[in-house]
């Protein structure tokens, strides 16, 4: 298997998981609110979450890209699913992609992608999938997806 090509990140930008201090970078919430509503997550509960996050190391990869500025300009997850069904092998499931419209076009999403895709290869995963709009397809085909599938939900 061949690894994946990652482009690089514009000169003094940066890849790296989520941590507590980001609870005070309000560029986090903010660029992640551009995807879906994110609601009122109280400090304690943000650290909890990340500790939870960082105690499954080999299940959640929690990413952001800062810019020059050390300022969140775009987000990413991937987790890791340990299957029963092919040997009891592991599916990658990437989510909550998400780059500031004021960084957009310097190919911030794509990077994003490919090193998720890149962190799923390295531990082992068969596949890698995600879901999107109708409207988002094209841009994850220039990632290299393919559609595979329908996505089906049921909302509480």
């Amino acid at each position: 298997m061949q690894p994946v090509s990652v482009p690089a990140l514009p000169q003094g930008y940066n890849l790296r998981r989520v941590g507590k201090e980001d609870f005070q970078d309000k560029n986090l919430f903010k660029t992640l609110s551009i995807l879906t509503t994110v609601g009122d997550i109280p400090e304690p509960k943000f650290h909890a979450l990340i500790e939870y996050w960082n105690d499954r190391k080999e299940i959640y990869n929690p990413m952001v890209i800062t810019n020059a500025e050390n300022v969140i300009i775009a987000t990413g997850m991937l987790f890791v699913e340990h299957k029963l069904i092919h040997g009891g092998g592991k599916v990658g499931h990437i989510e909550d992609i998400s780059v500031n419209p004021s960084e957009q076009g310097k190919k911030l999403g794509l990077i994003m992608i490919r090193n998720l895709i890149q962190i799923a290869q390295t531990e082992g995963c068969y596949k890698v999938i995600l879901d999107c709009d109708e409207k988002n397809v094209r841009f994850y085909e220039k990632c290299g997806m393919k559609i595979e599938g329908v996505e089906m939900g049921y909302r509480f």
